[in-house]
């Protein structure tokens, strides 16, 4: 699947000069990138011998299969949904759910490079590179999923390939998320106005947004200002993480923010309710990326760092299971009149991140403990999936949480009652789980990208075995009678066929599929020594 590079690839300038609107408010003063001499860190990787001829063997033929199951997905993108924003798996259509701009072909730049598909990656960059930013299909644009999806990837693929047309989409896109900071208190809107936004009148800040949202812009606004060395972007996303660093020791649960927080009042300790899962995930997982990112020349994420990762055991339980495994669960929780936090003892796929957060911080910070911490948390979804006939872990679920995380004895009497408790409860469940709300899967990549990180950071080969577990398990399970991958309706029974929906999301690639392929490659290959990944797994440079 290799090829010669293409000829130089010129982008096309957008019809729309993001960079000339007149804004109305105007930043002041910008905060510049911190300079000096980075800090040095402990390597976050395992220091891996090369196998014995046999695993070696072993990793290559895997690999192997998961670039195919990505080939033969990406054939299908092509002549189904090319330049669309996701592809229809099961009927061969497509859908524009974002602004159009091919968010499947942005996100998948790198996963092309770092699977070697060279003769693809250039004609994918010739297609970004006639991307129109001035033009969407939507007219409200979502801030956070352009942020993470085409911002990050186009970033990620230019930090890759140093192909200077991906710089350029990238400015032009950065300028385009920049106009959404154009408001009164210089916060960032949940959806930009796009049509209002061009005139520079200014944008009105939602009154609630989800902590995710405005706290999911550093990793890609701080890069693209150290690649290009215009401050403004790093400037931008510093006033609002200042706003996040302020109100950490004063939210309800002192380390943590709550769910839901508003940039318009500048207000993120008013909730009682938290969570470690979606809403408020991937604004956790950027501290300690930061801290690396920035050569922890900032010391406020590492401060940051430090407060949420001993803040979020209050949100963390171990399940009461019939093999008494030392497993731990991220969940949610609300905080009572007198302090105490009640536990909702459920928890979300999405969650399954943490995990790989508590080792990656763990290696960075110098906390072992950490590590433990995030073994047990990813082993936590680990038994999600095996303990499914499916072999995959649903969207959401609940578990009776043990009275401490140290001890804790499988009592059946106790769980069936807890269990007559849940109206979601079915009979079909496997003991230990008292409900699964959500039945369904997405093929979403949190509990691989956790599983890859525990690899990376411990070099022991269980972890590879895990993932090839899961691998064939999501395969065979989300398999499309035109031979792509769906989203799954209900994992939590095993039928001859699962009832499927028609739909792809682009992090299928971005994501799921590459951090497959990372597990079972060399571990120089986006060594976690060089690179941190954002939330969709876009690899960007770290300073060194």
């Amino acid at each position: 699947m290799n090829g010669q590079p293409l000829r130089q690839q010129i982008a096309s300038k957008s019809s729309f000069d993001w960079s000339q609107v007149p804004y109305k408010y105007p930043p002041g003063p910008l905060t510049p990138l911190p300079t000096g001499r980075p800090k040095s860190f402990p390597n976050v990787q395992f220091r891996h011998k090369a196998g014995n001829a046999e695993h070696e063997r072993l990793r290559k033929s895997r690999q192997r299969k998961v670039l195919a199951t990505f080939i033969g997905d990406w054939e299908a993108y092509k002549k189904y949904a090319w330049l669309k924003d996701a592809l229809k798996p099961i009927s061969g259509g497509f859908h524009d759910q974002f602004s159009g701009w091919a968010a499947t072909l942005v996100d998948s730049l790198d996963t092309l490079w770092i699977m070697s598909l060279r003769a693809e990656f250039d004609e994918a960059v010739e297609a970004v590179a006639q991307i129109d930013f001035g033009q969407s299909t939507s007219f409200r644009v979502n801030i956070f999923e352009t942020n993470i999806r085409y911002l990050g990837g186009l970033i990620a693929a230019y930090d890759l390939s140093k192909r200077e047309v991906l710089l350029a989409k990238a400015i032009e896109l950065g300028d385009l998320i920049y106009a959404g900071f154009n408001t009164k208190n210089r916060m960032p809107v949940d959806f930009i106005d796009f049509n209002v936004a061009k005139t520079g009148e200014g944008l009105i800040v939602e009154g609630s947004v989800v902590s995710a949202s405005p706290g999911t812009l550093s990793l890609e606004l701080t890069r693209l200002s150290q690649i290009t060395g215009d401050p403004k972007y790093y400037d931008a996303i510093s006033r609002v993480m200042d706003v996040f660093y302020q109100g950490q020791q004063r939210s309800r649960l002192p380390g943590l923010w709550p769910t839901f927080v508003s940039m318009s009042e500048q207000n993120v300790t008013f909730g009682d309710e938290f969570t470690l899962a979606g809403s408020a995930d991937s604004l956790y997982e950027y501290l300690p990326k930061m801290h690396a990112l920035l050569g922890g020349l900032e010391p406020k994420y590492e401060e940051m760092s430090r407060r949420f990762l001993e803040a979020a055991k209050a949100l963390i339980f171990r399940p009461m299971i019939p093999t008494n495994e030392a497993i731990l669960i991220p969940s949610s929780g609300k905080v009572a009149g007198d302090g105490n936090v009640i536990l909702d003892q459920e928890t979300e796929h999405l969650g399954c991140y943490i995990g790989g957060v508590y080792a990656l911080a763990g290696k960075l910070l110098g906390e072992e403990g950490y590590i433990d911490t995030g073994s047990r948390l990813t082993r936590g979804c680990v038994y999600g999936y095996r303990s499914f006939p499916t072999g995959i872990m649903p969207e959401r679920l609940n578990m009776l949480a043990c009275e401490s995380i140290e001890k804790c004895e499988w009592d059946e009497t106790k769980f069936n009652k807890e269990r007559s408790k849940q109206h979601e409860w079915k009979e079909h469940l496997p003991l230990g789980f008292t409900t699964a709300k959500d039945p369904r899967y997405l093929l979403r990549p949190e509990a691989i990208e956790s599983v890859f990180i525990m690899y990376r950071v411990t070099g022991n080969p269980i972890w590879q075995e895990y993932g090839w577990d899961m691998f064939n398990a999501i395969v065979n399970g989300t398999r499309t009678g035109l031979g792509t991958h769906a989203s799954v309706k209900d994992v939590t029974r095993k039928t001859p066929t699962l009832t499927q929906e028609d739909y792809m999301e682009s992090f299928w690639f971005a994501e799921t599929l590459k951090y497959f392929y990372l597990l079972f490659s060399s571990p120089d290959i986006i060594s976690l020594d060089d690179f941190v990944l954002n939330t969709e797994a876009h690899p960007f440079l770290r300073c060194k």
